[in-house]
């Protein structure tokens, strides 16, 4: 996982003229994301909202990847791991055909 930086809205505070697409907490969070499912790609997400509030991301890996590299037994420290990261909430998950 690369070192990425994240500058918050009162970026000019720091003397700076505008902030980089590049820098925002959605691209630097995608990013990570990209990182951590590692040579599998990503082929769909979607954002589940519970009733209490709660989100969820779930994370739809490319089918064509599911006998690859054990990808199968690596999912749970995917979501291990970008909770540490990122603070939020995934669960990686193949599509269903």
């Amino acid at each position: 996982v690369a070192q990425r930086t994240i500058l918050d809205k009162n970026f000019r505070r720091k003397g700076l003229k505008i902030r980089p697409r590049s820098r925002t907490l959605t691209s630097v969070h995608e990013s990570i994301l990209e990182d951590i499912v590692g040579p599998t790609e990503i082929f769909g997400k979607r954002t589940r909202i519970s009733v209490d509030g709660t989100k969820i991301m779930k994370i739809y890996l490319d089918p064509k990847d599911k006998d690859k590299n054990d990808v199968e037994a690596k999912m749970s420290t995917f979501s291990a791991v970008y909770k540490k990261l990122t603070n939020k909430e995934a669960v990686f998950m193949f599509p269903e055909a």
